[in-house]
């Protein structure tokens, strides 16, 4: 459980928040000035610190300052008469998490320390994969791949293995998956690393077109050609060239592709010279190349040409275990691009990020997370701001509240499910709900959901 700071001058209030928040299952530490609370904020483990604003030695606004400069993350709620509300304004504006008026509304500062406490272990774990994602960067080798789950670290491990050597590689994955970045790795940690890479989307060209693409045209080759083109095949020469969706070149254009990775050599459309070059190819298909072979749609020739090393990048949905980095990173590089400051993403977004099944895989995560760039309104992306396909998932764990429902009705709803979802256990329960075991305790006597001697 937290450990929460009190720290006033006056020995009643101390006593009695802390046995209020001893109540609730939160360990407590007291002190009687802000020189006393610094020297137990520098020396034990605080999770939130309460503190007056007026007290001697070093007064509440002195002890903010000092503690919100060393320990940003740490929330601070200030304590304050009424003849003070304005300063203790001012404090929220450097940084204070909320202030409240002297007598204090217990229920309300339980509350408010509730949501403090769970905006912290937001920001801590926001903080936790922002350094496990650089460490994961420095480790691979290549920092575009994000990801340490087994699968991912069995592919960096082909990758970083058949870069150096001059071997063709098929890349097959669904759309989406990252196969480009496959392809830009195995350049950048080959030794063709600085010669060129040139890609070529073979899907996006008529067989007509894709010909002149890879292996260029002499001028007066066809109708519009009015100067000599060079063509992939010749810009890539020294370096690597990457052919996607190389499932869907037609029959004509496979047999004049099989010539060039036999024998290195190809002459441009309309030309008689042949030019010889030193390309390695790496390509990659959505699609079931042996599959479309057996049907005829591709030559067995070609496919084990291409298909020397073979490297499949699997689905989102099969490293699930990497989505919290891929998040740490599309906030950092998303929020950057669209000038905004989103460094967060709260618990019950994060949770329906990992309920989604991800069909468009990694392109659909990473534009599911600059909606919610673009659509929050703070600095923490809420399960509101993410695309309708993803909040709206049907998911047994999540509680739906029909409009017209009493508070009454609502609460009584939540804590039933929720003690089912924690199999019965109430003090899991309890933390799950963000309160005292006491209170839950006290809520279900009110609703008669519990005797008085259970």
């Amino acid at each position: 459980m937290a450990t929460i700071l009190i720290a006033d001058d006056e020995k009643n209030i101390r006593s009695g928040l802390q046995i209020a928040f001893e109540d609730e299952g939160y360990d407590v530490l007291t002190a009687e000035n802000g020189e006393i609370a610094w020297k137990l904020i520098n020396t034990t483990s605080v999770d939130l610190v309460i503190t007056d604003i007026r007290m001697p030695v070093m007064t509440g606004l002195d002890l903010l300052e000092k503690s919100s400069s060393a320990y940003p993350l740490l929330p601070i709620i200030v304590l304050t008469g009424h003849g003070t509300i304005e300063t203790a304004v001012q404090a929220c504006k450097n940084g204070a998490a909320d202030f409240f008026t002297k007598p204090i509304d217990l229920d309300h500062l339980l509350l408010t320390v509730s949501k403090c406490l769970a905006n912290r272990k937001v920001l801590d774990e926001n903080k936790r994969l922002t350094e496990e994602l650089e460490k994961v960067k420095r480790e691979s080798g290549y920092k575009k791949i994000i990801g340490q789950s087994e699968k991912v670290s069995r592919m960096m491990g082909v990758i970083k293995q058949v870069a150096s050597t001059n071997a063709n590689v098929l890349i097959q994955g669904e759309s989406g998956v990252g196969k480009e970045l496959v392809a830009d790795a195995l350049h950048n940690l080959s030794l063709r690393k600085d010669k060129p890479f040139i890609k070529v989307n073979c899907a996006s060209l008529t067989p007509t077109l894709l010909e002149s693409e890879l292996f260029g045209h002499e001028k007066g080759a066809f109708t519009g050609a009015i100067a000599r083109k060079k063509g992939r095949f010749e810009l890539a020469d020294g370096g690597t060239l990457f052919l996607d969706e190389i499932g869907e070149i037609d029959l004509s254009t496979q047999v004049k592709l099989l010539r060039v990775l036999q024998e290195r050599q190809f002459e441009r459309v309309g030309g008689e010279e042949t030019l010889t070059v030193d390309v390695r190819v790496v390509a990659a298909t959505n699609r079931n190349l042996a599959e479309e072979v057996k049907k005829g749609n591709f030559r067995e020739d070609l496919y084990f040409r291409l298909n020397v090393v073979h490297i499949e990048v699997p689905p989102l949905r099969e490293r699930k275990e990497d989505i919290p980095l891929l998040i740490s990173h599309f906030l950092e590089t998303l929020s950057s691009k669209n000038n905004r400051k989103v460094d967060s993403i709260s618990a019950q977004a994060r949770k329906a990020l990992f309920a989604y099944s991800w069909p468009g895989n990694i392109r659909e995560l990473q534009n599911a997370i600059e909606a919610g760039v673009v659509m929050c309104h703070g600095r923490t992306i809420e399960l509101e701001d993410l695309p309708e396909q993803i909040k709206s998932i049907d998911n047994e764990d999540m509680l739906s509240v029909k409009l017209g429902s009493s508070l009454e009705e609502v609460e009584k709803e939540l804590i039933t499910r929720t003690i089912s979802f924690c199999g019965g256990n109430k003090t899991k329960a309890a933390t799950v709900l963000g309160i005292g075991r006491k209170t839950l305790h006290r809520k279900l006597l009110e609703y008669n959901m519990e005797r008085d001697d259970d």
